[in-house]
């Protein structure tokens, strides 16, 4: 009897190793919502920037290797996507190596695509994007078969029934209140629209809203929708990467857009976990003052804003051991509950030709 009860203790190498086995973290699943003209654009550029990390061509399906963001024709994989963790690294792993595409296999790619992409039937990513907007044409734009640099983007990335376009088209004017009031009346569909993408979710932890504080449809269309969500979805978080507008009237063809800020940010305030804080002005003067371009162009300073996103996210959608949802890394971040505008700092910064 003894005996039988007997169990001899563990050698310290046999702790080693069932300590240092990996961790395995459910994906928790990321609805992003783009509002309105600004906030589809950065939406955009954004998708384009996952797309790129996660080695996803513009047809939704995946590329032979992940390439970077510098190298669209994806003829050198990215290092840091093919490091391997040190307690798991064999002999050949790639750590800080120069290996070519041929040395290289899926079986070192660990990041999580459905954490922001779900697979279809036919096996093609589509992101968990809802495209919103009063009128048509920056959505249309972003949905057309080729871009301005005749690169073939959207159309078969995005899920068109995804997509919501106000039937008169006729936008909200920059006017808060005329966005609110629309946003009032196509309530129904719009929530039915996340709803859909919430129930094809295993997960869901919370929702990302892509906006400007300053228009109309983002400011006043968002801010209703930051309300929705808060009474249709109370435990899932929201997060927002709400674009602040310039300050100096010079610079702003916008002559209500203090009181289209002052509105949205009653709503942020109440009712949105966090806010990462994107100054116009900050962008403009990055643009201007360190990467030396005289006249950046919206591109340009969109593509600055995906840039922060995609490195902002990056801990969600690559494992570790810190950070790897939403509610971890906001909890570190805000001291309390209202104290949640959050800035942000990334170098080395650069834009793309």
């Amino acid at each position: 009897r003894e005996l039988n009860n007997f169990r001899a203790p563990c050698s310290p190498r046999h702790k080693q190793q069932r300590n240092t086995r990996p961790i395995l973290v459910m994906p928790r699943e990321i609805i992003t919502l783009q509002v309105g003209q600004c906030g589809n654009q950065i939406g955009g550029e954004f998708w384009k920037q996952l797309c790129l990390e996660h080695g996803i061509q513009p047809d939704g399906k995946l590329r032979d290797l992940p390439v970077d963001s510098d190298n669209e024709h994806g003829l050198m994989p990215i290092h840091s996507t093919y490091t391997a963790h040190p307690d798991h690294a064999g002999p050949n792993h790639m750590q800080g190596s120069s290996s070519t595409p041929s040395n290289a296999s899926h079986s070192f790619i660990d990041d999580r695509k459905d954490v922001f992409f779900y697979q279809s039937d036919d096996l093609h990513y589509i992101p968990r994007a809802l495209l919103i907007d009063l009128e048509p044409r920056v959505v249309n734009k972003l949905l057309a078969n080729t871009t301005s640099n005749s690169s073939p983007y959207h159309r078969s990335l995005f899920n068109e029934e995804n997509v919501f376009i106000a039937k008169d088209g006729g936008g909200a004017g920059n006017n808060w209140a005329s966005g609110f009031r629309q946003g009032e009346e196509h309530h129904e569909q719009v929530i039915d629209m996340i709803d859909r993408e919430s129930d094809n979710s295993d997960s869901l932890e919370g929702f990302v809203l892509c906006h400007s504080i300053a228009g109309g449809t983002g400011s006043g269309m968002g801010s209703y929708l930051l309300e929705a969500l808060n009474d249709h979805f109370p435990k899932k978080m929201t997060q927002t990467y709400s674009v602040f507008p310039n300050w100096d009237q010079t610079q702003s063809d916008v002559v209500v857009q203090p009181y289209n800020s002052v509105l949205t940010l009653k709503r942020l305030t109440l009712n949105a976990d966090a806010v990462v804080v994107l100054d116009n002005t900050a962008l403009n003067r990055i643009a201007v003052d360190r990467l030396r371009i005289p006249n950046p162009t919206v591109d340009q300073l969109n593509s600055l804003v995906a840039t922060i996103m995609a490195a902002s996210t990056t801990t969600l959608r690559y494992p570790g051991y810190m950070n790897n949802d939403l509610i971890g890394l906001m909890a570190s971040l805000i001291p309390t509950p209202r104290c949640h505008f959050l800035m942000t700092g990334y170098t080395p910064l650069s834009i793309g030709d």
